[in-house]
């Protein structure tokens, strides 16, 4: 009999559970608003009754090989217990794996949003496109996530909390960051930095056009400011370059620091590539000599283009969240069988 997963994504604003099989991929998804305002456990029953409502579906004709689900962090691993999570406010402390197991009676496996964002992009998107089982992946959202995966496993550091790169000082004396230090990454190249940042260009009264979408729209997206900047509007172009730049700074300490042949850039801002990448791309090559020497076509490699170092938009888009916990129960069946995961 073939298997089946189920993988459920869980953000502050949507709540999807998916079945999904290897062969087939999405089997059928189930999507809901995550009520907050109604409380966690509220959140549980809508997660445990689209998990019966799959496994009523899809379990005469598949075998469960397990329950994957992403939530926001930071989380405690493997209890499974999350620490004041900017995006599930009044969860702190809240035994998210342990109330699903007991509601559910079976196991499920509980990991951070960027970690199966990361793993889904090394197994199904661009590791596999590139022959990598190893990568270091930055989504750019309400915030910055980051998951490292290291020969197609999650690393997870002592306590569960390793990747936080969204964390790492890019300015000292920026701005002040939610998580208690200044000019963290996060404060430069999330979705929320860049609308803040057009913000005060707007009031600045030096970016015009800028302040003429403020005022057709207060409630204006990075992507409304990235078609500006596409269209010329200097401003506007000038944030995506500083975007640009505050990654290159980011990505090129974590390439001196880790030496992985991948490096991801996700999440929705990541649509903004062209706008802010050849910034990005110019400040890694200034202040990353491990890159200088192994970026593709550079007269250092010799052992074929997967020796060097590369740097990418992600392939997944919006779905690579739940697809990286549909393939979460996979990667634990590998592991503790001792062989590689593949697609």
């Amino acid at each position: 009999m073939s298997s089946f997963s189920i993988g459920v994504d869980l953000g502050g604003t949507n709540l999807r559970i998916a079945a999904y099989t290897r062969a087939s991929g999405l089997l059928e998804t189930i999507l809901l608003p995550t009520r907050l305002a109604a409380g966690r456990h509220a959140v549980v029953e809508d997660i445990c009754s689209g998990i019966g409502k799959l496994l009523q579906t899809w379990s005469p004709q598949f075998e469960l090989t397990g329950i994957g689900i992403g939530t926001p962090g930071p989380l405690e691993l493997p209890a499974g217990r999350l620490h004041s999570p900017p995006n599930l406010p009044g969860w702190d402390g809240f035994g998210l794996r342990e109330e699903i197991e007991t509601a559910l009676s079976m196991p499920v496996i509980v990991e951070s949003d960027a970690n199966v964002a990361a793993l889904a992009e090394c197994v199904l998107g661009s590791g596999r496109t590139l022959g990598l089982d190893s990568l270091c992946m930055l989504t750019l959202g309400t915030g910055i996530g980051n998951g490292i995966i290291l020969h197609g496993k999650i690393w997870h550091g002592v306590n569960g909390m390793a990747g936080e790169a969204g964390h790492v000082t890019i300015y000292p004396d920026g701005p002040s960051c939610g998580c208690g230090s200044n000019g963290c990454l996060e404060m430069f190249a999330s979705a929320t930095a860049v609308r803040r940042i057009a913000l005060e260009a707007a009031e600045s009264g030096n970016a015009p056009g800028i302040a003429a979408l403020a005022k057709r729209n207060p409630e204006f997206t990075p992507r409304e400011l990235s078609d500006l900047a596409e269209k010329g509007d200097e401003g506007a172009k000038q944030i995506f370059g500083d975007v640009g730049r505050a990654l290159g700074i980011g990505i090129a300490d974590l390439i001196n620091t880790l030496n992985l042949p991948l490096y991801v850039v996700g999440g929705g801002l990541a649509n903004a590539w062209d706008l802010f990448s050849p910034a990005l791309f110019a400040e890694v090559r200034h202040r990353s000599y491990v890159y200088r020497l192994t970026e593709p076509g550079s007269h250092v490699l010799n052992g074929g283009a997967n020796h060097g170092t590369r740097i990418v938009a992600a392939e997944l888009g919006a779905d690579s969240g739940l697809l990286g916990a549909c393939i979460l129960p996979y990667t634990a069946k590998t592991e503790k069988h001792g062989t590689a995961l593949s697609s």
